[in-house]
């Protein structure tokens, strides 16, 4: 199965407690298997079985006074470890 990463580059961000509101945020409005946040990088990185639509994103981030700076979106593919005997 192919997934995507998405990396959100966000303005506003400052502290701990803004990165587990856009996590929620993230996970209750959009089917997502993971999301990261981090406000020292000041950006967001989701993971999803499907592309989730930008300007959705950047208005669900926006109504809670973030602003969405720059989306950047590749395949993901899970790491697998290869174990020998």
């Amino acid at each position: 199965m192919c997934m995507v990463k998405i990396t959100l580059f966000i303005e506003g961000m400052s502290c701990n407690m803004c990165e587990a509101h856009i996590n929620d945020l993230i996970r209750k409005n959009f089917t997502v298997k993971k999301v990261n946040s981090s406000h020292r990088k000041g950006k967001t990185e989701i993971i999803a079985e499907n592309e989730i639509d930008e300007t959705s994103l950047r208005q669900t981030l926006a109504s809670i006074g973030y602003t969405v700076l720059n989306i950047e979106e590749e395949v993901y593919e899970k790491k697998r470890f290869h174990l020998f005997s």
